[in-house]
């Protein structure tokens, strides 16, 4: 795995841009294999340790989120469960079955693109996360939501 140095180099927001954009490569992965397109990627001390994007479609599993892909991958990169000074960077906020992961795998961070207005943790059980990670939302926004819109205009 890559480490990327960015000590003074670059805001904390400009690294959740960067890493945003790691997860928006992944979601145009799915989109091309006809998934929602939704990408994850898990970062610790600047390095990318679990990715992964929705394959409910290819997997015929209901639960193969790209959030619950990249934990299980950073899970398996640490060597154990808990992913604890970690941060999951996620197009598109978590729905409560990977909010609800999240909580269990005691992330120290969330970072997601753009709101689930239906789906998301946020709608449907807030109190879901663990109490000491932190959410910030919005990070590349456009772009994230757009990439939603195009996939399911092209379903109707």
């Amino acid at each position: 795995m890559q480490v990327y140095n960015f000590e003074g180099a670059l805001t904390r927001e400009q690294e959740d841009e960067f890493y945003m954009k790691e997860a928006l490569k992944l979601a145009e992965q799915a989109f091309k294999e006809d998934e929602i397109p939704i990408g994850a990627v898990i970062v610790a001390q600047n390095r990318i340790i679990g990715k992964g994007y929705n394959l409910t479609e290819r997997l015929n599993d209901v639960t193969a989120h790209a959030e619950m892909q990249a934990f299980t991958a950073a899970a398996n990169f640490l060597g154990g469960k808990y992913l604890k000074d970690c941060t999951l960077y996620v197009t598109v906020e978590p729905c409560v079955m990977c909010a609800g992961a999240s909580y269990w795998t005691q992330l120290s961070r969330i970072v997601y693109g753009t709101i689930d207005e239906k789906r998301g943790y946020s709608t449907v059980a807030a109190n879901i996360l663990h109490p000491k990670t932190i959410i910030i939302g919005g990070v590349l926004e456009g772009e994230c939501a757009r990439l939603m819109k195009s996939f399911f205009v092209s379903k109707r």
